[in-house]
């Protein structure tokens, strides 16, 4: 018989003796509603449930399960351990006993529903007394509120971004179950997923409810000098990682986008389409717009994701100091030194390679300077700023200007020996000889304290909402057509042709290629834009579910559940070849749904598991 609990409402959150519950709570001794007679508890509510969305120190990266290693569960990379959970999911060997993949999903979006709902209930939350003064307590208690209101947002819309699709055995396209209320552990809980235009429907409300609270922006120079003077403490910069009112547009945005999409809108309405370009178009509005200190952003400029502060940004992690987490995830064992202690664990596939076109912007099948037996030459600039291979020199931001490493992944010779240092299974080596540059900071290891520096994952950024425009604006107007005052192949353009993450010059302008995509029509732009999509959002954790929303089954199964490649490396004296058809790994999805956590389904007879995963219900 089914439990009937749901497990994501821990019993030790309404324990008097759980002292983790909140970090901001002082000691363990209060219940429930002890919480609103202490103003750090209260903000705490908050605070917690910024940790619980990917704030954490395991997410303020992109190294987690959902971004840099979900590309391992994609065509464009292969992760170097063979029983890893989201191998065994790209595989189509994922067991009940490896829910581990979605539950940490479902749990931490639930934890932090729950105490957003404790904050919003009975609004005892922005009417609690956080500070003496009144008016100050006002301007944080609305603060407060609005953020409840948008982290249940992001939430939700994580919940719909992971679980929505269509239920096992039946025809409807399901998303999450709404929870609203604070639930009692104590009573039956039994709950039903709703349908995923109900869910739509609640996340596009929570993101105008927040909009009712917060400030456009977290921003000094939005008020004047003289009213910020006593409130710097509360209002403004000092905010800065906190949701805000462009955050919410952009939520808006990324969620009708998905439900404009192939999987999620049979009929194509085109007034879904429209609404995500419309809420992109509002986000880019304000990140270019100038301001007194000068600080808009230059959609030209290169995106320094070593930059906490990045003017791309739109919200982001909180910060953790001193990382080397990704380099520790990308680069070869070899590279050490100091206690660099690198393991190579995510390489990059052939087909993500291919992904990037030639150095004059046209694809590798239609080029005229790529050459197939020198893989890595006349390139994409882009292509440069994000992969290492064989025979390419690292050179590091700091104190150094020529290169410290090499990288080396030829094959051993006919007695097996000579083999390149950073070759497939030659200890903590990638599996497909290609090595990810993208995030990386440039460190020099080799110096006798070599120089970490802060981190944070860009949530949102410019990118997403130019890419979310594009695709969705494509469908309205067309490649060339103009919707609130953009068109999709100017904002393409420009992305293709800004700095690349190292700063060098993009694709050079003008782009033949891209103009003669614009004059084939809606359905060749929209290629292009998906592309774009896999090239600029690599290893961010979208790729997995770009590739649902844009198929439908049939699609899907034939586009994905294939082998993925790396490359194979024969040195012959000082020369290489290149064999670009090495197979890896196969790709064997069991669907195009992730699964509904197994013991979450077992406690509850009314929730319904996805389409695919039979043996998950």
């Amino acid at each position: 018989m089914k439990t009937k609990y749901l497990l994501i409402i821990l019993t030790a959150l309404l324990s008097e003796s759980c002292s983790k519950f909140l970090d901001a709570y002082p000691n363990g001794d209060k219940t429930r509603d002890d919480v609103f007679a202490f103003q750090e508890s209260v903000q705490g509510l908050i605070g917690r449930s910024y940790d619980y969305l990917g704030s954490d120190y395991s997410s303020k990266n992109y190294n987690s399960n959902e971004t840099a290693y979900l590309e391992c569960a994609t065509d464009n990379a292969v992760r170097r351990s063979t029983t890893d959970i989201v191998v065994q999911f790209a595989k189509g060997e994922l067991t009940t006993g490896g829910q581990a993949f979605t539950r940490d999903y479902w749990t931490r979006d639930y934890n932090a529903i729950f105490l957003l709902n404790l904050f919003l209930k009975d609004n005892r939350g922005i009417n609690s007394t956080v500070l003496i003064v009144p008016e100050l307590n006002k301007l944080v208690t609305r603060r407060l509120q609005g953020e409840a209101f948008g982290l249940r947002a992001w939430a939700e819309r994580d919940l719909l971004k992971k679980f929505g699709g269509k239920e096992l055995g039946g025809t409807r396209i399901l998303g999450f179950p709404i929870v609203k209320e604070v639930l009692d552990a104590s009573q039956d809980i039994n709950l039903e997923r709703n349908t995923y235009d109900e869910c739509v429907k609640q996340i596009i409300a929570d993101c105008d409810s927040a909009i009712k609270y917060l400030p456009i922006a977290h921003r000094d120079y939005l008020y004047s000098a003289a009213y910020l003077s006593d409130k710097k403490e509360f209002l403004g910069a000092v905010n800065w990682n906190r949701v805000d009112g462009v955050t919410m547009y952009a939520i808006k945005a990324m969620t009708y986008l998905t439900w404009a999409s192939k999987r999620f809108n049979p009929a194509n309405e085109p007034a879904r389409w429209d609404s995500a370009a419309k809420y992109a178009a509002k986000v880019m509005d304000f990140k270019v717009a100038a301001s007194p200190l000068g600080d808009g952003y230059d959609p030209t400029k290169r995106v320094d994701f070593t930059d906490v502060y990045d003017k791309s940004i739109v919200w982001s992690s909180r910060l953790i100091e001193n990382d080397i987490t990704m380099e520790q995830v990308f680069f070869p064992a070899a590279a050490n030194g100091n206690g660099f202690a690198p393991f190579g664990d995510i390489g990059a596939t052939t087909e993500f390679l291919n992904a990037f076109g030639d150095k004059n912007g046209y694809p590798i099948s239609s080029s005229t300077v790529y050459d197939v037996t020198k893989p890595f030459d006349n390139r994409d600039p882009r292509f440069y700023a994000q992969i290492n291979y064989n025979g390419v020199g690292y050179i590091p931001a700091y104190s150094s200007t020529t290169p410290i490493y090499t990288f080396e992944t030829w094959e051993p010779d006919a007695q097996g020996l000579n083999g390149g240092k950073d070759r497939a299974g030659n200890g903590n080596n990638v599996r497909t000889n290609i090595y990810v540059k993208k995030f990386l900071y440039g460190i020099n290891w080799k110096v006798s304290s070599f120089q970490r520096r802060p981190r944070c994952r860009f949530n949102i950024r410019y990118a997403h909402m130019a890419l979310a425009f594009a695709e969705a604006a494509n469908q309205v107007v067309g490649p060339n057509g103009t919707l609130y005052g953009y068109s999709p192949k100017t904002i393409i353009g420009t992305l293709r042709s800004m700095k690349t993450y190292d700063d060098k010059t993009g694709i050079p302008s003008p782009d033949p290629y891209l103009a003669s995509v614009a004059t084939a029509g809606k359905d060749a732009f929209y290629d292009l834009i998906k592309n774009e999509r896999r090239i600029e959002l690599s290893f961010e954790g979208e790729r997995f579910h770009d590739m649902s929303r844009w198929t439908d089954d049939t699609q899907f199964k034939a586009l994905y559940n294939k082998p993925v490649h790396g490359i194979k490396t024969i040195k012959n004296g000082t020369a290489f070849t290149y064999d670009l058809t090495w197979e890896v790994e196969n790709r064997a999805y069991n669907s195009a749904y992730m699964p509904l956590p197994y013991d979450e389904i077992l406690r509850m007879s009314k929730l319904v598991q996805n389409d695919g995963w039979d043996k998950w219900k």
